[in-house]
């Protein structure tokens, strides 16, 4: 991997990178659709493609479950797997195996990471690693940092995620200082397991952690630092925090991060919050949510791309509405004269059509945000 700043801006963090990974280039700031099982939902690779995106993200959890990374792997691996031939970033499955316990933690506090085991309803967690029950069928499942970095490696993926614990939100300044310990735990493994087994097609991130405490968050920022990773990544928000809280993390972690490396952060998809972060110094960004709010038909329009709002296809007001979803819009959906009135109508009625031009539109603007970011710095 090598990754490139080509221009910045004097009055913030904002950066215009250039990102070379295995399978091809990527101009930052970018933002991931999120091919969770190995598709964007009711989305092509070829559609993809078209809309201009350059990095997709897919989960290894997911994947993992089903059909499996050894199969993925005899397939020819992910990008053939899934028709996509450019670049892929493969999360660890952390936050999908972690969430599964949330309701557990309010009623069981667990021990820090010394080895003594916790057990919740279906995840259990100890310094090896975590155990976890598949939402499948639930048959128990074990992921290490060193497995975790193994199935990425199947998967062939150009962007590997360490494995981390997702603090859940509200945690006490105690719960949030203990699981960042399990977090450094895991990441020094991974970094000396992947020093032992690197792959040179394979970038590997490292996840900084510390929930809403800045000196938790610098603590991580430095640590995780100290490892050498390719890039850094932000997790642990967009987890119920709310915005103000988010933007704090975003602005104290700005300044600390290494200016050579890419920015990842984790989970974060609304227009507003990706500006923000940009400003912040932040360079990739994932979320489901276009894709989320266009299966409900919900689209979101500007006229002057500052400032954003949802429409509901669905509701009554749009009935006999004969416009396009957004004037001046490339998209499919727009470009190709449908109507908000007919949208609406599809998605209501589960036609899956309107789904689609619903998700496309989504996905068509945030694109283009990103285009447009790119051209402001």
């Amino acid at each position: 991997m090598k990754f490139s700043i080509i221009k910045k801006t004097p009055n913030s963090l904002a950066r215009r990178g250039l990102l070379q990974l295995a399978h091809g280039k990527v101009q930052t700031p970018a933002f991931m659709p999120c091919a969770t099982g190995g598709a964007v939902k009711g989305i092509s690779a070829e559609e993809l493609q078209s809309l201009g995106y350059e990095l997709i993200l897919a989960n290894t959890y997911h994947l993992y479950l089903r059909p499996g990374e050894k199969e993925i792997r005899k397939l020819g691996g992910l990008n053939k797997f899934m028709n996509w031939p450019k670049p892929i970033l493969t999360d660890s499955g952390g936050y999908q195996v972690f969430s599964l316990g949330k309701n557990w933690r309010a009623l069981n506090p667990r021990p820090n990471y010394s080895g003594e085991m916790a057990f919740a309803s279906l995840v259990e967690v100890n310094s090896e690693g975590v155990w976890f029950k598949s939402h499948l069928d639930g048959s128990k499942h074990f992921f290490s940092p060193e497995k975790v970095l193994a199935i990425q490696n199947d998967l062939g993926s150009d962007i590997a995620m360490v494995l981390d614990e997702c603090t859940e939100f509200p945690a006490t300044f105690e719960r949030a200082r203990e699981s960042l310990a399990m977090t450094h735990h895991w990441a020094k493994r991974s970094r000396e397991y992947w020093q032992r087994f690197k792959n040179p097609r394979q970038a590997l991130f490292g996840i900084i952690q510390g929930s809403t405490y800045k000196n938790l968050r610098e603590i991580s920022a430095k640590y995780i630092a100290s490892l050498d990773f390719d890039g850094l990544a932000v997790g642990g928000v967009s987890v119920g925090e709310g915005k103000t809280k988010m933007y704090k993390v975003m602005r104290w972690l700005g300044p600390w991060l290494d200016k050579d490396k890419p920015h990842y952060l984790m989970g974060v998809g609304e227009p507003e919050d990706i500006m923000e972060a940009v400003k912040r110094g932040f360079d990739l960004f994932d979320c489901v949510l276009p894709t989320r709010l266009g299966r409900h038909g919900t689209v979101w329009v500007t006229t002057n791309w500052q400032k954003f709002r949802r429409l509901d296809l669905r509701q009554a007001q749009y009935r006999q509405d004969k416009k396009v979803i957004m004037k001046d819009c490339g998209c499919p959906a727009c470009s190709s004269g449908y109507s908000r009135a007919y949208i609406g109508h599809l998605v209501k009625a589960k036609e899956m059509l309107g789904m689609r031009l619903a998700s496309l539109h989504n996905l068509w603007l945030i694109n283009e945000l990103m285009k447009k970011i790119r051209q402001s710095i």
